[in-house]
């Protein structure tokens, strides 16, 4: 136990730098989880996020959909890290991916779903707010073009996964930006959070669909509930 856990640590430090290691297969992406013991479970977003994903060799049929044209995976990052402004914590993403379609490049982040919620509301997460969470709020409604705080039933994990998008977006020089929620739930577990997030910017939200929009920045951004095949939550 102790080598495996001396190899996790190596790892994930590994990860904190610009330069990136082939994945030898799934159990390749629990060294990079923020509690890999905890969140590697058979039946949870993580595990079946990555035996999907690698399965595919490739982009998963239900997120190449979500594009209006046939659709590559360029590169996919495993738990990517984006710096966010206020405070030293980044926003971890399940999956970030450059993917092309037609002549387009676009620049996505996966956020994994079966049962688990979206985390904390606006509501709970701004609850006395700090001059850090005060200076990040601000940045990610700039970021989303949005002209007050989103109201207090928003997930503040769409938030962010979202300004993830757009932030490497602008990083990668990409065409449009895209936060796509894999969910491998059969009850489409909180896909009404999505619902209520997507109204932020006048666009109704339909399961395995995306929604195209252009920010106040110029941004194109493009927004979607892809149904992940629940075969593997047995992995």
């Amino acid at each position: 136990m102790l080598l495996v856990g001396n190899l996790l640590r190596i790892l994930r430090n590994i990860h904190r730098t610009r330069v990136y290691i082939p994945s030898q297969g799934p159990a390749s992406w629990q060294a990079f989880l923020a509690e890999p013991g905890k969140q590697w479970r058979t039946g949870y977003s993580a595990k079946a996020l990555a035996h999907c994903w690698e399965d595919n060799d490739g982009l998963p049929n239900e997120i190449a959909q979500m594009f209006d044209a046939p659709a590559e995976l360029l590169l996919a990052l495993p738990e990517h890290k984006v710096p966010l402004d206020g405070g030293n914590r980044d926003s971890q993403n399940d999956v970030f991916a450059l993917i092309r379609f037609r002549d387009q490049t676009c620049a996505a982040t996966i956020e994994g779903k079966v049962n688990e919620p979206f985390g904390p509301t606006v509501g709970e997460w701004f609850s006395n707010p700090s001059h850090g969470k005060r200076e990040r709020m601000r940045h990610l409604c700039s970021l989303l073009g949005l002209d007050e705080i989103p109201p207090s039933h928003i997930r503040y994990q769409l938030m962010h996964r979202t300004a993830s998008a757009l932030i490497e977006a602008r990083r990668f020089k990409t065409d449009e930006a895209a936060m796509i929620v894999h969910s491998f739930s059969r009850e489409r577990m909180w896909f009404e959070d999505f619902v209520m997030f997507l109204r932020l910017f006048g666009l109704d939200a339909e399961p395995d669909a995306a929604s195209v929009l252009t920010l106040k920045s110029g941004q194109r951004l493009r927004l979607g509930w892809a149904s992940g095949n629940s075969d593997f939550l047995a992995r």
